[in-house]
């Protein structure tokens, strides 16, 4: 989101400045932000500390869940943000776009306190206070929940993603609903699109020639396969699933729910589950390698972690998307694959219920239901027709909805309210993001 909106901005005349994390190999923010003004705050040197999660996730690498920081712990991440605030010049600035409510918004009041803010909700924060509310046992979660609180009071404008987001920021965050503005992740529409691929040269650069599919404990590359293993991806239908291996995406439960729509034999025969992501070393729970020797799943590929740059070939390269996600706020990924003219099945709860028209554009099915999603996959890929008549709805779905350039400039309109309201500046400006 934030690449894209830096990209597209300056066309309604406002400059951007990034200040983001970093870290070496896949988190590298030079190497993803190439070309904008970044100023990457690299983890690995200590120039902050790792951001914690809004999800208690233990033995992961980032620095545990919010709530449980102490006070000595939330005043190391404002000092670390202020000096990186400050060296970009922030306070210089006539808008900042942060995201999230994170100790970014205390430094932002202290470094630039008469510079306006607008936030940017991505719903797993909203996650996170729904479980205080519900008594959750972290140890700090009355002082996170009020400091959340103070900084979405204390911004211009929140920014959410689905419809859905704003009677619950409304009822967690005691916000006016007037000051939230619906915007939605989108997609380049330059990038994502039907590519013409040659689907047996791509499957069997990635997953033959180059591999970078993982089995526990292995490093990337670990699991490979032969060009007779992959001959199913040339003939029949391609399903994709993109995702890291988290738990809340339920990787186990897909691939028992392929292994189902196989044994019941209503599924084509050489049709295949490609699974594009995992993180190398990252998962959480059931491993979907241990998941697919457990069930048995034939025709399932692990392709390993690629660039937000080969997602359109890989898309291309397939017929359908699939994302068992229970707790997706959103869900970019169906956006960009609707672009690709990939009908998507889903699960019918926040973002992707608002993203995929169920029997329209795509498929919905309840959450952790292993038989509906089998059906649906069957349904999906049992039935070429309706297969390309919801890819095409899907297509132009994604166009009228999602696209970049549009919706960057709505945020552009925001910003210039924003600033318009802040000491009488101008309009046109920068903004920090």
């Amino acid at each position: 989101m934030a690449r894209a909106l830096a990209h597209e901005l300056p066309t309604y005349g406002w400059d951007v400045t990034l200040v983001v994390g970093s870290r070496g190999g896949h988190g590298d923010a030079r190497a993803f932000y190439a070309g904008e003004d970044v100023r990457p705050v690299d983890f690995d040197a200590g120039d902050a500390p790792m951001h914690p999660s809004y999800e208690d996730r233990p033995g992961t690498s980032d620095g545990g869940v919010f709530a449980a920081v102490d006070d000595a712990g939330f005043e190391r991440h404002v000092a670390a943000w202020s000096r990186a605030l400050a060296e970009a010049g922030a306070a210089e600035h006539d808008v900042l776009h942060l995201h999230h409510l994170t100790p970014l918004h205390e430094a932002a009041q202290r470094v630039a306190p008469g510079v306006p803010v607008i936030t940017h909700l991505h719903g797993t924060e909203l996650l996170m206070l729904e479980e205080i509310a519900a008594g959750a046992p972290w140890p700090h979660a009355a002082a996170w929940a009020r400091r959340m609180r103070g900084w979405a009071q204390a911004s211009e404008r929140l920014l959410v993603l689905t419809p859905g987001q704003v009677e619950r920021s409304v009822e967690l965050l005691g916000v006016d609903p007037e000051r939230c503005v619906l915007s939605p992740n989108g997609f380049d529409p330059e990038r994502f699109d039907e590519l013409e691929v040659d689907r047996p040269a791509h499957w069997r650069h990635h997953l033959v020639t180059a591999p970078r599919g993982w089995r526990p404990g292995g490093d990337e590359g670990s699991v490979g396969y032969s060009a007779r293993d992959i001959a199913p991806l040339s003939t029949g239908p391609v399903m994709i699933c993109v995702s890291r291996f988290t738990a809340v995406k339920r990787l186990g439960l897909l691939v028992r729910a392929w292994a189902r729509a196989q044994r019941e034999g209503r599924l084509p025969g050489d049709s295949s589950l490609v699974l594009l992501g995992g993180y190398p070393g990252e998962w959480e729970g059931e491993h979907p390698y241990d998941a697919i020797a457990a069930s048995g799943a034939r025709n399932v590929f692990l392709a390993g972690w690629h660039g937000h740059d080969e997602l359109p070939a890989f898309l291309s390269a397939s017929d359908a998307l699939v994302l068992a996600s229970v707790r997706e706020q959103f869900g970019s990924v169906l956006v960009e694959g609707m672009a690709c003219g990939l009908p998507p099945i889903a699960v019918d709860r926040f973002g992707p219920a608002d993203i995929v028209d169920d029997g329209s554009t795509g498929w919905l099915v309840a959450p952790d239901d292993e038989a509906q999603l089998a059906e649906a996959m069957i349904a999906c890929l049992g039935d070429p027709v309706e297969l390309r008549r919801r890819g095409r709805r899907a297509w132009r779905e994604a166009r009228e909805r999602f696209s970049w350039p549009a919706l960057a400039g709505d945020l552009a309109e925001v910003l210039d309210e924003v600033a318009d309201v802040a000491d009488g500046r101008l309009a046109t400006g920068s903004a920090s993001s």
